[in-house]
């Protein structure tokens, strides 16, 4: 069974910089693709990045490139994001995801497995 557990969040002004991490057990190999996703009160799950375990392959929601970068530890089967320049509309519950294979396509529906969620806010 595949357990995801995020770590990290916080409270920042704007300007400032946050890394979250994700812990992952229950893979056996690094075939899998490894997310973030965020949502804010009364808005849509939205993907900020995902990243292939097995190659250097990552890709980026729109709003945070430029801003954020997703890396891993395959040692430590571990997912980080590192937020710099954070603003106000990125608060929100940060949740990692993965999902089997490699998934270039930021859509939650393509991920089985989810953690708790870190809870990220922005001031300004």
């Amino acid at each position: 069974q595949v357990r995801l557990v995020e770590s990290g969040g916080g409270s920042v002004q704007a300007g400032g910089s946050l890394r979250l991490s994700c812990a992952a057990s229950g893979y056996r190999s690094s075939g899998y693709s490894m997310a973030w996703f965020r949502q804010a009160p009364g808005k849509e799950r939205e993907g900020v990045a995902v990243a292939y375990m097995a190659t250097s392959s990552t890709t980026y929601g729109d709003s945070v490139k430029g801003r954020f970068t997703i890396s891993r530890d395959n040692a430590k089967y571990t997912l980080y994001l590192q937020m710099n320049s954070l603003k106000p509309e990125d608060t929100g519950m940060y949740y990692c995801a993965s999902s089997s294979g490699w998934q270039s396509v930021l859509d939650p529906r393509n991920y089985d497995y989810w953690g708790q969620g870190t809870q990220v806010t922005v001031s300004s």
